[in-house]
């Protein structure tokens, strides 16, 4: 039976539910040449996504004229009813019967009033009808227990990201000029900037450090298209710098020379910064969300995201201590090393065994 991946990514800017997706296809495509698998995948694509991805042993064509959630549900499905379909970034046709769906977070259905009218609707119904008709995997433990509890998925499997795929990205220091930074004098911010990443909060925090704070970074920009406003906050604080999006090159040269990530977020479904700040030697200060917590282990300082104060608290202390922060460094490069795309190929692999 022939093993068919759903490449609707591929038509979508990536941010991390599309780096998942990449990055999971291009680990399974090795881990097949190197088992010398004789199973047959194919990734389908709609007309209008770019077939970039080197692959060898998986193989990539398009399917139908259509785009968006009508070619998932019509050409899509149509293409793959046949075989087995995995769907990697929250959504799939509902009517095929041999498929597993990675659900990365159940924020739609615990923050509903921060998404668009029509992405609610649309990925809250896809959420309860996929869980009865598609195997759901999800990315964290955490996870895993929200989906059972929002839409009764059951049986979840947990295939969890990383983040040594930042290892080829060459940083590019020029933005550091650009944005007038010197290293290791800034904390840094990155995804998009809505209600659930909590930026208000810590944009309050490094106003409270009055001159004693660094420069915070804020990288990243809203998609919306999916939540209901537009919700790029203006400064607070002559120490905050607003880039929108930055090219990957960027992103890593400012992970690289932050004083510490800064990861506010009151909800997540994983939390994929704070893994590649660890990866990258920058030190990572989160809150004390149970995700977080799961995927950072003793490699963050945590606090309260509710509170601005404790959030200053943590700045502070880890600035003014050199050797904390090269014990978080240390710490944090053992804990990244901790997970991998290949691990999380194997994991895909054996769910969909369970399809």
């Amino acid at each position: 039976m022939t093993n068919f991946i759903n490449g609707r990514f591929l038509s979508q800017k990536t941010s991390g539910v599309q780096r998942f997706a990449r990055e999971i296809v291009k680990a399974l495509d090795l881990h097949l040449i190197s088992k010398g698998s004789v199973e047959e995948w194919v990734l389908l694509a709609p007309e209008n996504a770019v077939l970039d991805l080197e692959l060898s042993a998986i193989k990539q064509r398009h399917v139908g004229g259509l785009t968006g959630h009508v070619w998932e549900q019509t050409q899509l499905f149509k293409a793959s009813r046949r075989g087995k379909l995995v769907n990697l970034c929250n959504s799939g046709p509902v009517l095929h019967g041999k498929s597993l769906t990675v659900i990365h977070d159940a924020m739609i259905f615990r923050t509903p009033e921060n998404f668009s009218r029509f992405y609610r609707a649309v990925h809250g119904t896809l959420g309860f009808l996929l869980a009865r008709r598609s195997h759901i995997a999800t990315v964290s433990e955490f996870s895993k227990r929200e989906l059972a509890e929002t839409i009764g998925a059951k049986n979840v499997s947990v295939i969890a990201n990383s983040c040594e795929h930042m290892a080829s990205i060459t940083g590019n220091e020029a933005v550091l000029q650009r944005l007038n930074l010197t290293s290791d004098a800034y904390v840094l911010f990155v995804g998009s900037p809505t209600p659930n990443k909590n930026i208000m909060r810590a944009i309050e925090a490094i106003s409270l450090m009055g001159q004693r704070a660094p420069h915070f970074v804020v990288v990243g920009a809203a998609a919306s298209a999916v939540f209901k406003t537009k919700h790029d906050v203006a400064p607070a604080s002559d120490r905050v710098i607003f880039t929108g999006r930055l090219t990957d090159e960027e992103i890593v040269a400012l992970y690289a020379n932050a004083a510490a990530l800064l990861f506010p977020s009151l909800y997540e479904g994983f939390g994929i910064p704070p893994l590649e700040a660890m990866f990258l030697g920058c030190p990572v200060l989160s809150s004390s969300i149970e995700p977080a917590r799961e995927v950072c282990g003793d490699a963050a300082l945590y606090f309260d995201p509710n509170d601005a104060h404790d959030i200053a608290k943590s700045v502070e202390r880890l600035l003014a201590n050199p050797d904390l922060r090269a014990t978080m460094i240390e710490r944090g490069h053992a804990r990244a090393a901790e997970f991998s795309w290949d691990r999380s190929a194997t994991a895909l692999i054996r769910a969909m065994s369970r399809v």
